[in-house]
């Protein structure tokens, strides 16, 4: 889990301060570090407070702010992940640099729950979160003074991406108008994900696109983040069960929601995880096609706990149904966007169609308000149903499922 040692003698004094590794400068059979996994459980403590936050206002509004806020942290945390795999190193200076960021991160989590509510609490989260993305950039610049001459315009132009971010964001902070402030980070985070879209879609850019290089290695970042995630499930009904009665219909509710997690995991790491996209534009569809997966887990999680706590209820309330619903829908079709992107997936075209047909299942049965377990068990079985029709092609097929291929 962690880089191959160094070949640096034992005291050598440049190890604490080593420039940042030069595009192509790939270290072999490089696995992910302790040091991001620890610097991705901590941005999973602010995913949880935005949850938290979205469990006690499941309304338009607090679903908007819920979006605006996790795409901002999103960002910061892929601008981050993709440093340190591209270029960054196990030395003192890398761990410093992470260290600083977690120390910023705690202190966002601070303002996290009410940035979208409290103006105290949402300048406090601006001027946080202006920092971050700063050292971020920083770091992305420090890439542009050491890399070679014909690379240093790609990681210029993530430094012009992040410091846009910083600067719309540090403006928010003046402000006392929290709507203006909110909308503001809107744009923020429109600028950014559109930003890396024109840059993907432009002819010029196809440096950019060479740049933006999956490794194996992020791959099993990203999964594992996507694991640290799936625990907002798990949290989400534990937590509905602990402020319920602990009669036989309320456990029985949780379980077989804690199930619908079940499939999540079960159609990202059987069709997704552990998979290297394809070449060009599909290596920037399969990063950000973790956004909305992402946020489709968090939010179901979020919605556990309404779903558990109305377990004796004859229908599921119109929110909850919905918010579940709508959260599972989501992350069908963002499973189905990465998988076209692998181009060596065996399931490449029928996966993508069954995950679809059971997104608008999804839908279906959240307008439909059935009683919470039935709910439950509904969303559960359409996702299963989708592993189960490529667990069958692939048996007939003579290969396994699970097969990176």
């Amino acid at each position: 889990m962690s880089e191959p040692p160094t070949t640096r003698p034992r005291g050598d004094s440049r190890w604490w301060f080593r420039p940042p590794r030069r595009h192509g400068e790939v270290l072999a059979h490089r696995t992910v570090s302790y040091l991001e996994l620890f610097y991705d459980l901590v941005f999973v403590v602010l995913i949880a407070q935005i949850s938290r936050s979205l469990a006690g206002d499941v309304t338009w509004v607090g679903v908007r702010d819920f979006l605006i806020v996790f795409a901002l942290i999103w960002i910061a945390w892929v601008n981050g992940t993709l440093y340190h795999d591209l270029h960054g190193r196990e030395d003192g200076r890398s761990r410093t640099y992470i260290f600083a960021q977690v120390s910023l991160l705690v202190l966002l989590s601070v303002f996290t729950v009410q940035a979208a509510e409290d103006p105290s609490d949402g300048r406090g989260f601006a001027i946080v979160f202006t920092l971050l993305v700063m050292l971020i950039a920083w770091q992305w610049f420090e890439v542009r003074r050491f890399d070679t001459p014909e690379w240093r315009p790609v990681a210029g132009r993530y430094v012009q991406g992040i410091v846009i971010i910083a600067v719309i964001v540090a403006i928010s902070a003046a402000l006392d108008n929290q709507d203006v402030r909110l909308a503001l980070w809107g744009i923020a985070v429109g600028l950014s994900l559109a930003g890396n879209l024109v840059m993907t879609l432009r002819p010029r850019s196809d440096q950019m696109v060479q740049a933006t290089r999956v490794t194996e290695s992020l791959a099993e970042r990203f999964g594992l983040f996507t694991i640290i995630v799936l625990g907002e499930v798990v949290v989400g009904v534990a937590n509905g069960l602990a402020a319920s009665e602990h009669d036989f219909r309320t456990t029985a509710t949780g379980l077989i929601a804690l199930s619908i997690g079940f499939g999540f995991w079960w159609n990202y790491f059987d069709f997704v995880g552990g998979r290297v996209p394809g070449v060009g534009r599909a290596r920037v569809a399969w990063m950000y096609g973790h956004l909305p997966l992402a946020i489709g887990i968090s939010a179901t999680g979020a919605g556990m706990i309404g779903l558990v706590e109305h377990a004796g209820d004859g229908r599921t309330p119109t929110a909850t149904a919905w918010l579940i619903s709508a959260s599972t829908a989501t992350v069908a079709l963002s499973i189905a966007v990465l998988t076209k992107t692998i181009d060596a997936h065996p399931g490449r075209r029928l996966v993508p169609l069954t995950l679809a047909v059971a997104a608008g299942a999804s839908l279906i049965a959240g307008a439909a308000r059935p009683a919470p377990w039935l709910l439950a068990l509904i969303l559960s079985g359409l996702l299963f149903a989708v592993w189960l029709e490529a667990f069958a092609r692939h048996v007939r097929g003579g290969t396994m499922i699970s097969d990176p291929g």
